[in-house]
């Protein structure tokens, strides 16, 4: 046998937090034509037709509907991103980044 005496270590494990995420909300308005947002919808937040179209009937109807929950980053660069391809189609669609209750 040898003299080599072997010590364990104390297993030490970090608990590690789920990113806080963020809700992205379609605001609506009476100038942007809803085929453009459809689009967007669908171009920028991976949306199908269906849920696309069901997203931008209820922000028109309710005056505000949810798209979809990101970590804080991913949320803010789909928002501005969108935003900018209405800009520069002349249209003034609007997103809100909100923390998820």
């Amino acid at each position: 046998m040898s003299d080599t005496e072997l010590k364990t270590r104390p297993s030490v494990r970090e608990k590690l937090e789920r990113p806080k995420r963020f809700q992205v909300i379609l605001l609506n308005d009476d100038y942007t034509p809803a085929e453009f947002v459809v689009l967007v919808l669908k171009g920028e937040f991976r949306l199908d037709d269906s849920r696309a179209e069901r997203v931008m009937q209820a922000a028109h109807q309710k005056g505000a509907s949810l798209v979809s929950v990101y970590p804080r980053d991913i949320a803010e660069t789909k928002v501005s991103r969108a935003t900018e391809t209405a800009q520069r189609m002349g249209y003034p669609l609007k997103f809100l980044v909100e923390p998820e209750e």
